[in-house]
């Protein structure tokens, strides 16, 4: 028997054609243009081709319109009752991923969408396929990333906001004749640390490695106020590189009467040979210690090197240790210049 011919007759071909260009949704603005297509002649292969879509949704969208005609073409799931993955479903999966799996009575470390389908139903009585939990995921904006790698504050909560509270209230009431600068050392290898980046379909970015790693030593030094940056480079991370980037400071601020530095609580910090140097010093500098394993409470911890990494040291395809540290010196330069640019700018609206 031969296939009935889709036929647009008057203004009905203009009329589907507005309604695919105002219509909300990818898949019934894909039904309307295969009737179009349709009703120009072209084929089934053709039309899957031109639109990205299969065949047999081909064939089943122009049975639909022969059989309803326009109404054929709206999404039948209206009908289908109301949604599994509702808002209470929502909330509870945003409550579950609050926690981390053994939290919930699983052996498993990390979740699966198969595993949060399972503890969800737990506690709705609701079970949902796998693609509603991935749009669910994704409506949530819920997404997978790489867990950071944390040591815990052995200090109690209180002595800690105590702390940070003293800092905080060091740097906003500081002298005009004194300074205060946020102090930390980075590792610079040669073997690269490897990250996400984008990349073509199919296609898997290779990073060369060395094989046999090598590092310098940067220590830095951020002013609490201007965001103005001093470093020292060494090859290695001892009191030595600590007392040059202090022999720096004092150099550079030897207008002020005393140089306040935060800092964490590595050995080099509060060495013998650290505090001989400081003593030799007397007042003029003075340091103030972070609570234990709070990196992310040193400022140029989370503002510049972080972004040293992520500009330079990640991924990268410098071939030798030298190369790689002029680059990251070169950034820091760079860096620092934009700082300095932003004070000037903030100085001339204050005037």
């Amino acid at each position: 028997m031969k296939r009935q011919r889709i036929v647009l007759r008057g203004r009905q071909r203009q009329s589907l054609l507005t309604w695919a260009r105002r219509c909300p949704g990818a898949a019934l603005r894909t039904r309307i243009m295969i009737v179009i297509h349709s009703a120009d002649g072209k084929s089934q292969i053709d039309i899957a081709h031109a639109l990205g879509c299969s065949p047999s949704t081909v064939y089943r969208t122009r049975r639909r319109w022969r059989e309803a005609g326009r109404d054929g073409l709206i999404d039948r799931r209206e009908g289908n009752g109301p949604t599994k993955a509702d808002d209470l479903y929502a909330d509870t999966l945003l409550w579950v991923l609050g926690a981390a799996p053994p939290d919930h009575g699983h052996r498993r470390p990390t979740w699966t969408q198969a595993l949060l389908i399972e503890t969800v139903r737990r506690y709705t009585g609701v079970r949902v396929s796998v693609s509603t939990m991935s749009r669910l995921l994704n409506r949530l904006g819920v997404r997978r990333g790489m867990p950071k790698p944390t040591v815990g504050c052995p200090w109690t909560k209180a002595a800690k906001r105590r702390r940070l509270a003293m800092l905080r209230e060091l740097v906003a009431s500081l002298p005009a004749d004194e300074a205060a600068v946020w102090e930390d050392e980075v590792d610079i290898d040669l073997n690269p640390k490897v990250g996400p980046d984008w990349m073509l379909p199919a296609t898997q970015r290779r990073v060369v490695t060395p094989g046999q790693n090598r590092k310098a030593y940067l220590a830095g030094a951020m002013d609490a106020r201007t965001n103005r940056l001093l470093w020292v480079k060494g090859v290695r991370k001892n009191s030595d590189l600590f007392l040059a980037l202090l022999a720096k400071l004092l150099k550079v601020y030897s207008d002020r009467r005393r140089v306040h530095v935060i800092l964490d609580n590595y050995c080099i910090h509060s060495s013998r040979r650290t505090r001989d140097g400081l003593a030799a010093h007397g007042e003029r500098l003075r340091l103030h210690f972070l609570p234990p394993y709070c990196p992310d409470d040193n400022r140029i911890e989370r503002c510049v090197w972080r972004e040293l990494h992520a500009n330079v040291t990640r991924n990268h395809t410098c071939a030798d240790l030298d190369e790689l540290v002029g680059e990251a010196e070169l950034y820091l330069r760079r860096r620092d210049r934009a700082a300095r640019k932003q004070m000037r700018s903030e100085l001339r609206k204050a005037i």
